[in-house]
């Protein structure tokens, strides 16, 4: 790694604050910037330089990475660091944009004479703190070597699959793990919601599945979360897996692929947020399943 190495990191949210510190950790050069300043305060002690604009944070970095809610927030972040930005600077964009979202980033980038590195990150709130994520990128090979101490510093494996950052190929395989992901949550919490109606412990439904091909390490960190009511602070908050429920099917939709179950999904989300669980970990999917509302009726799992 060059000791000369800079980041820029805009958004310090459940993610991205995370990668600020383990880049910091790693001997970068770090300045980020929140749209809540008071929210990225506590990266000071690691470290980092909290700015008070994006193109404060932007200006003299190798690398800025970008970890907001959406394309259209990292599109609008981007626009109030182009002061700060000069032309080659590496752009990786390691937020869920979806393929709409991603296309008007590549506008961006070329119009700025940036190089876009299209790089989400798969992973939850945990692994970020580990410096445990996987990044899937996708950017031309020239700038690779680059970016290894930045993907280095923020996750344990870094997975290639293309040399264009702007052909979405990182963001097409984002979208098609999220899909499994959220899937399984739902599984996970439609099977909870179905024990609590029909007065099945949760005990006895984990004992029959344990150890075998139905058994798996997602479905008792997820149980575990709701029993224990531990939903916050969120390992996944509900709010943002809608958003990505929604740009699975919009992507489904532009291929010409029906996904009847990431709809469904996506409307349990939007319950759920209506309950009020939108900061909670996304396996308040649960709730969706009762009426009243926190969601649960008075019978939810974890309130006792």
């Amino acid at each position: 790694m060059s000791d000369t190495t800079s980041a820029a990191v805009l958004g310090t949210g459940i993610m991205g604050a995370p990668m600020a510190r383990n880049l910091a950790r790693a001997g970068l050069s770090v300045r980020a910037w929140n749209r809540s300043r008071a929210k990225a305060e506590p990266l000071a002690a690691h470290g980092v330089t909290v700015t008070d604009t994006p193109a404060e944070a932007v200006r003299d970095a190798d690398v800025v990475l970008t970890m907001l809610h959406d394309g259209p927030a990292a599109l609008e972040v981007m626009r109030a660091a182009a002061p700060g930005l000069r032309p080659g600077t590496l752009w990786a964009q390691v937020s869920t944009a979806g393929l709409e979202g991603l296309g008007e980033l590549a506008g961006f980038a070329r119009e700025h004479d940036l190089v876009l590195v299209d790089a989400p990150v798969l992973g939850t709130r945990q692994p970020a703190e580990e410096g445990l994520l996987t990044v899937l990128a996708a950017g031309p090979e020239a700038v690779r070597d680059r970016l290894a101490p930045v993907f280095d510093a923020i996750g344990t494996r870094t997975v290639w699959v293309g040399d264009d950052g702007t052909a979405g190929a990182a963001t097409r395989l984002k979208l098609v793990l999220n899909s499994w992901v959220l899937t399984v949550t739902h599984g996970t919490a439609e099977a909870l919601a179905l024990a609590e109606g029909l007065g099945v412990a949760p005990a006895d439904f984990l004992d029959a599945v344990a150890g075998g091909p139905l058994d798996m390490g997602y479905l008792r960190a997820k149980t575990a979360l709701l029993l224990e009511g531990a939903l916050t602070p969120p390992s996944f908050a509900t709010a943002t897996a809608e958003k990505d429920a929604r740009l699975i099917v919009a992507a489904g939709e532009s291929a010409g692929v029906r996904l009847d179950v990431a709809a469904a999904g996506a409307e349990r989300f939007r319950r759920a947020v209506a309950q009020g669980h939108g900061e909670e970990d996304m396996i308040a999917s649960y709730f969706a399943s009762f009426d009243g509302s926190d969601g649960s009726d008075g019978r939810g799992a974890g309130k006792d």
